[in-house]
């Protein structure tokens, strides 16, 4: 069972007792959350299709910590110029287990 959630902007495919990366939530660590914005759910072989959401449908999880990705490097360059700039970016991440998908 499965089912494709839209979280922050952005859509995933989720599993139960699986965890995924999202973008920076607003929960503490082992708080739980709700996402209710469900856009598939496919259950035993049956595919239901939200237009555009699954209506009542919702997946519960639990956040597990917040975590940053790795280092972006930004390079600037002018040539004959003398101009370098060089900064550096590192994306805050969420990490939430999916704890039930639920119709």
């Amino acid at each position: 069972m499965y089912a494709i959630v839209e979280i922050a902007g952005q859509q995933f495919k989720v599993e139960e007792n699986k965890y995924i990366y999202t973008h920076k939530l607003e929960a503490e660590a082992g708080a739980s959350v709700e996402f209710d914005n469900v856009l598939l759910i496919d259950s035993d072989s049956s595919i239901e299709v939200g237009a555009p959401k699954v209506d009542g449908a919702k997946v519960t999880g639990k956040v597990l910590g917040h975590v940053k990705g790795e280092k972006v490097l930004v390079f600037k360059k002018k040539r004959r110029k003398g101009y370098k700039v060089k900064n550096g970016h590192r994306q805050q991440f969420t990490k939430v287990l999916i704890e039930g998908i639920s119709k």
